[in-house]
């Protein structure tokens, strides 16, 4: 990572008398180890239906990594064609609310949230009270930022597109990275019989969060063993469709969160097109989605957490300072749950 900007604000194009904060920024798209830098910047200004927090915590998502490497190409046609319009990355947020707008009725000054920001990894970030929630108590600011992305991810993606129902069948293919351990525990909330999938080092924390069945696809594959399921979440897996399918019941239902490849136009996202096409000529329903941001949402994922059947799982914390580390451990697939970034005390 490049070395902090210790220019005089006045040169470095800061007002005079302007509060300023730490964050990691980013100019160029590339690989995040040579365009992420810490420096000084003004604190984000917020409207009137904005809260400014005070970040303690943030995640890290795979997003995180696509808009660092503009990876792939069609991620720049929403946020800048040849340069990231946004200079500070990072989603997933806990703090203290430092200031509100005009029109926020909640949260307060000097309540503790969680939620999604823009621009979290910094000491400062805006955020869309209606994205907020009250920390749950249970949990500290950097479990609490491990939740957001990942948790509401997990919870759409099986109660909105799934429809898990209680007693049902469940295959979660990539079940021990951020998403993968919050739906693992999800599922077994709303009463389904869930198998994980996931590598040899990551089977024993998959089935302590309560995976009834653990599929090592080292030496297994999904198929292998001839269970069929009434559905598949597919989080950030590869599995050919054909393969998938032979799995599912005639009527079960694919929901494919993510898939991760090398392609630079379209990144694994082919795959959920082919399942989108085919899906109105067969009988299993084939797709994808793209989760929604919102508090209610949120609330429920608060409600799971404070009965205790679900814990958020932090492979790994790091200071903001190690931001380009963060995201080079998460990519690399060593992580076990969740990465976060401690931004302060």
């Amino acid at each position: 990572m490049a070395h902090e900007d210790n220019r005089p604000a006045e040169k470095a194009g800061v007002a005079a008398g302007e509060k300023l904060m730490n964050a990691i920024v980013q100019d160029e798209y590339g690989d995040a180890g040579q365009v992420l830098r810490l420096e000084r910047i003004p604190r984000p200004e917020i409207g009137d239906d904005e809260v400014l927090v005070r970040v303690r915590a943030a995640g890290v998502d795979r997003g995180v990594w696509h808009l660092t490497a503009g990876l792939p190409y069609p991620v720049r046609l929403a946020f800048g064609l040849r340069a990231p319009r946004t200079r500070v990355r990072g989603l997933d947020v806990a703090g203290i609310v430092e200031a509100v707008g005009g029109k926020v009725t909640w949260p307060r000054p000097g309540d503790e949230v969680f939620g999604i920001g823009q621009g979290t990894f910094a000491e400062y970030a805006r955020c869309r009270a209606d994205k907020l929630a009250p920390k749950p108590q249970r949990l500290s600011f950097e479990q609490a930022a491990a939740v957001p992305v990942s948790g509401l991810t997990a919870l759409q993606g099986l109660r909105d597109h799934a429809r898990v129902q209680p007693g049902q069948k469940l295959l979660i293919i990539g079940a021990s990275g951020g998403v993968g351990t919050f739906a693992v525990q999800i599922a077994k909330a709303l009463g389904a019989e869930v198998t994980g999938v996931c590598s040899t080092a990551k089977v024993d924390v998959v089935r302590s969060l309560g995976a009834d069945r653990v599929v090592d696809y080292t030496r297994e594959g999904i198929a292998d063993a001839g269970r069929r399921y009434d559905a598949v979440l597919d989080i950030g897996g590869n599995t050919p469709l054909g393969t998938i399918r032979r799995v599912l019941t005639p009527r079960g239902t694919l929901v494919i969160v993510g898939g991760e490849t090398d392609g630079r136009w379209l990144g694994g996202l082919d795959r959920q097109l082919r399942a989108l096409a085919l899906s109105p000529f067969v009988g299993q329903k084939l797709g994808g989605f793209l989760s929604s941001e919102n508090n209610r949402d949120l609330t429920v994922l608060t409600e799971f957490i404070e009965s205790g059947q679900v814990t958020p799982e932090i492979d790994r914390t790091y200071p903001l300072t190690e931001v380009p580390a963060a995201i080079r451990h998460m990519t690399d697939g060593r992580a076990r749950g969740k990465v976060v970034i401690a931004v302060a005390d």
